[in-house]
């Protein structure tokens, strides 16, 4: 009833747990896009403990803080086109390969950034950072939710904000891990290349979206390997 109190209704999480122990490949293609989210809220709360000890290492950007603002708002501008170029490579190419190139710019902007060796290399490593966050951030939750079961489509996808999430704490914790570190940002910037490189290995196993197969005529060609979505794993 509009306006009133809604009672709780928990039938929906226990279907989700349930089909997803009988069919751990769901939970496994949720968790494996969803290394993008965790990408996402790494590489733009990462910056915020590193960019102290680059002012340490570079006179100029302790110097000019417009320095340090380019540094930290360019992996959001590049976020910007990145999710722009996104809905057309989406749509163009699929949902499965915009995922590997946003693994390849989160990786390559790692590199860039840890081996910096001015504020240019490090404003360049942000952008290419910032375009696979752009990517990732459109192209996992719509991956996911077109690959997941209808009935517990919900609940998958949020597996994504929830690693948005983790990914920003996770990049506290690197900070503080690192902080007496020989080299401390430039290990706090390149350990993102690692999660990229694993999503990058985990989704060559895996299928592109179904409803992607479909609208471009592909669904009888792999339609094997999509019915692996739903069908439960049999004891």
């Amino acid at each position: 009833m509009e306006g009133g109190a809604h009672e709780f209704d928990g039938s929906a999480f226990r279907e989700c747990f349930s089909l997803s122990w009988r069919n751990p490949y769901v939970l496994r293609l949720a968790f494996s896009a969803g290394i993008g989210g965790l990408l996402f809220g790494y590489d733009t709360g990462v910056i915020s403990g590193a960019l102290l000890y680059i002012r340490d290492d570079f006179r100029s950007v302790d110097k000019n803080t417009w320095l340090q603002e380019m540094i930290v708002s360019m992996a959001v501008a590049g976020a910007i086109i990145g999710a722009a170029v996104g809905g057309w490579a989406n749509d163009r190419f699929g949902r499965r390969t915009s995922i590997l190139v946003a693994d390849l710019l989160f990786f390559a902007g790692a590199v860039v950034m840890a081996s910096a060796t001015g504020p240019v290399q490090l404003v360049v490593g942000r952008v290419l950072v910032g375009l696979g966050v752009g990517m990732a951030s459109m192209t996992a939750p719509l991956y996911i939710s077109e690959a997941s079961p209808a009935r517990i489509r919900g609940a998958l996808v949020s597996t994504n904000g929830f690693l948005i999430t983790g990914g920003q704490f996770l990049s506290y914790l690197i900070n503080l891990a690192f902080t007496k570190a020989p080299g401390t940002w430039r290990w706090m910037l390149g350990v993102a290349g690692l999660p990229a490189v694993f999503q990058f290995v985990l989704m060559l196993f895996l299928p592109e979206s179904p409803r992607w197969l479909y609208r471009k005529g592909g669904w009888r060609k792999q339609k094997r390997s999509c019915v692996r979505y739903t069908r439960p794993r049999r004891r």
